[in-house]
C-alpha cells in the first residue's frame, strides 16, 4: 500500500507521521496522481498547526506537488493518463506517493520542465503572478518592498518584477540570503536585523515611499510596512510566518496616507479553470524563457517532512523546498 504523511492531531513538526495510506479510486472529474516531487509551503505548517483548520482528522496536507496521471474518473477532459500534471491549492494531500485530486485543479507541464521544477514552483511561482498582477500590476519606474526577499516567493517576485522594470528593495535576514536576494534581481536587499528597514527604504526612494509593500511576514513588519509606502499606494499582506496581524484601527490607513490593504490568497486569485490556466501559462512562460530561474533550496525524502517543517520555520532554507516520494 502507498505511503503518506498523516497527522492524527494538530502540533508541532513530531505530529507528521509517515504511514500507510489508501488513497482511493478517483471518481467523476477525479484523477489519481503518482508523485515525483511535492512542494512544501508555509501554509502546510499552518494546517499541520490548526491556524488554518482541516475539515477532518486524520489529514494528509499538502498544498502543491508534481508527478503523471495514472488514472481518471469518468468525465475527465482536462488531463489524461500518462500526463505530467502539477497543481497548487485545494484541497490539501499533497504530502502522499499518490493522491486522488479534482482534475479540473490539474495543469499539464510543458516537456522542457522537470516536474521537481513543477513542483518547487507552482504555488510560489502562480502567488508571484498574481501579486505582480492582481494585487497591483506592476509598471516600469515602480519601486516595490519585498519580505523574505531570499525565500521561495521572494526570489521569484524579484526576479519577475525586475523584468517587469521595476525597483525591488527587499528585505533578509542575513548577509548570505541578502545576496541570495541581490542575484534574484534585488536592487537593494535590506538586513533587517542590522538596520530599520522603513528608514532603509525612505532614504533609498527620497522620502517618496514605494509603489507596493508584498509582506508575508505578518506580525514583526506589518506596521512598519505600512511607513514605507507612499501615499495611496497598497500593502499586500499574503502571509503571517511570524504570526497573525493583531487588531488595528483602519483609521491609521487614512494618516499614512489613503493606503489600500488587501489580505489576498491563491485560491481565490485561480478559482476558476481559465484562471488557474492563465496563471501557469504566464509561469511557464517566464520560466521557459529564462526570466524566472527556479530555485530548489533543499530537498528531503517525503519521510522526512518533519526535517523540512522544522528547517522552514527556523529559517534555515533559501529558494523552494520539496520533498521526495
Amino acid at each position: 500500500m502507498p505511503k503518506a504523511i498523516l497527522i492524527h492531531e494538530t502540533g508541532g513538526p513530531e505530529v507528521l507521521r509517515f504511514e500507510q495510506y489508501d488513497p482511493g479510486t478517483p471518481g467523476s472529474g477525479e484523477a489519481l496522481v503518482r508523485h515525483e516531487a511535492i512542494g512544501v509551503n508555509f501554509i502546510d505548517i499552518y494546517h499541520r498547526m490548526g491556524l488554518y483548520p482541516l475539515p477532518r482528522m486524520p489529514a494528509v496536507i499538502g498544498m502543491e506537488g508534481a508527478g503523471i496521471v495514472e488514472a481518471i474518473g469518468k468525465g475527465v477532459s482536462e488531463v489524461s493518463v500518462g500526463d505530467r500534471v502539477a497543481y497548487a491549492g485545494l484541497p490539501p494531500g499533497a504530502y502522499a506517493e499518490v493522491r486522488v485530486i479534482p482534475a479540473h485543479r490539474l495543469v499539464v507541464v510543458p516537456q522542457n520542465i522537470s516536474l521537481r521544477q513543477a513542483a518547487a514552483m507552482m504555488l510560489r511561482g502562480m502567488t508571484a503572478r498574481y501579486l505582480l498582477y492582481g494585487c497591483h500590476k506592476v509598471q516600469p519606474g515602480d519601486t516595490i518592498l519585498i519580505h523574505a526577499a531570499a525565500g521561495g516567493v521572494g526570489t521569484l517576485v524579484s526576479q519577475w518584477a525586475k523584468h517587469l522594470g521595476a525597483t525591488v528593495i527587499g528585505t533578509a535576514g542575513s548577509k548570505e540570503k541578502a545576496e541570495i536576494a541581490r542575484s534574484n534581481g534585488c536592487d537593494h536587499p535590506i538586513l533587517y536585523r542590522e538596520e530599520d528597514f522603513t528608514s532603509r527604504v525612505k532614504e533609498i526612494t527620497d522620502g517618496r515611499g514605494v509603489d507596493v509593500v508584498y509582506d508575508s511576514v505578518g506580525r514583526e513588519t506589518f506596521m512598519k510596512s505600512l511607513d514605507c509606502l507612499r501615499p495611496m499606494s497598497i500593502m499586500v499582506s499574503f502571509g503571517q510566518s511570524s504570526g497573525t496581524v493583531p487588531p488595528f484601527d483602519i483609521g491609521i490607513l487614512i494618516a499614512k496616507g489613503s493606503l489600500f490593504l488587501t489580505r489576498p490568497s491563491l485560491m481565490t486569485y485561480t478559482a476558476g479553470r481559465e484562471d488557474l490556466l492563465a496563471h501557469a501559462r504566464d509561469l511557464f512562460e517566464v520560466v521557459q524563457n529564462g526570466i524566472v530561474k527556479v530555485q530548489i533550496g533543499k530537498t528531503y525524502p517525503l519521510a522526512e517532512a518533519a526535517t523540512a517543517h522544522h528547517d522552514i520555520e527556523s529559517r534555515r532554507t533559501t529558494g523552494s523546498t520539496i520533498l521526495i516520494p
